[in-house]
């Protein structure tokens, strides 16, 4: 019967204490609501040597500043004067327009199993970047006596980086009479850094000559360089008294290594061997074949 009435009395006391709880709730949630934000955080008390700052977010973009901190000032006459001074033009000194260059590539005294003699190859040209007049001789000397000389004179245009078109007309002469051709052709570096050339001469009587050279330079140390060369010719017609057969005439090939003591001066030690073909070898004989060593300079104005 107690137990019972107990039981009665903590019922009784706990629905009325349930109105008291929820309302004493809903007065600190709305107190909550109408509480202003927290009061500002004193950063100079804080320690930051405890903080984290890598997990903080800086991407908040900073307010434009509508003024600048220092006013800028209006820039005067004499600003600009020391900003932008006059130019003497008159005083610059500017690339010339004309440049010119004469290279003697081979001047060389060669023995040969056939003799000996001298030989020589020179290039040159006066023009500007994209139009030139170019001048090239070789030739060869052998028992006092001039063996083969020709000279030839080529307007040249650049149609490329590396490339130059040549038209003009070539000289000869010897070994026999003299003789003129007309000259067109091609010249420049290939890839790879070989240096090439190919031309074609028109003669007279429908006589026509090709002739191609490629020369590569191997550095061994800044000063000391190995060249390799090889040059080939052909002919549409047979020359006896010429020494030219149709078809391939002949083949040179070199191998010189020279030693710069200036890059304008460098003489050189080598061998080089030609072979000549058909037609071109019976006329030449026991010359057909030679290989020769040779010693000369290079230089370059």
């Amino acid at each position: 019967m107690s137990r019972h009435l107990s039981r009665s009395l903590l019922a009784l006391g706990l629905a009325a204490a349930l109105p008291a709880f929820a309302q004493s709730h809903d007065a600190h949630a709305g107190h909550d609501m109408a509480t202003p934000a927290k009061a500002p955080v004193d950063h100079s008390k804080m320690d930051h040597s405890t903080m984290d700052h890598s997990a903080m977010r800086h991407d908040m973009p900073m307010p434009a500043l509508s003024e600048p901190r220092e006013p800028i000032p209006v820039p005067t006459d004499a600003d600009r004067a020391a900003a932008f001074p006059p130019i003497d033009h008159g005083a610059m000194q500017h690339a010339p327009e004309i440049n010119s260059l004469l290279l003697i590539d081979r001047l060389e005294h060669w023995d040969g199993r056939n003799g000996n003699g001298q030989a020589w190859e020179a290039t040159g040209w006066i023009g500007g970047n994209i139009n030139r007049l170019w001048l090239r001789s070789d030739g060869e000397r052998s028992g006092s006596r001039t063996e083969s000389s020709s000279l030839e004179a080529l307007y040249g245009r650049s149609v490329s980086p590396w490339w130059d078109v040549l038209v003009g007309v070539r000289q000869d002469f010897r070994p026999a009479d003299s003789r003129t051709w007309a000259a067109i052709g091609i010249q420049g570096l290939a890839p790879y850094k070989f240096e090439s050339s190919a031309t074609l001469y028109l003669g007279s009587g429908g006589q026509v000559l090709a002739k191609a050279e490629v020369e590569y330079e191997v550095l061994l140390t800044n000063r000391l360089i190995l060249q390799p060369l090889v040059e080939a010719t052909l002919a549409a017609k047979d020359e006896p008294e010429h020494g030219i057969g149709r078809g391939l005439n002949k083949i040179e090939t070199g191998l010189r290594l020279r030693y710069e003591f200036s890059r304008r001066f460098a003489p050189y030690i080598g061998i080089s061997h030609e072979r000549s073909f058909g037609d071109a070898a019976g006329q030449a004989g026991d010359h057909a074949r030679d290989t020769r060593w040779v010693a000369g300079v290079r230089m370059w104005f």
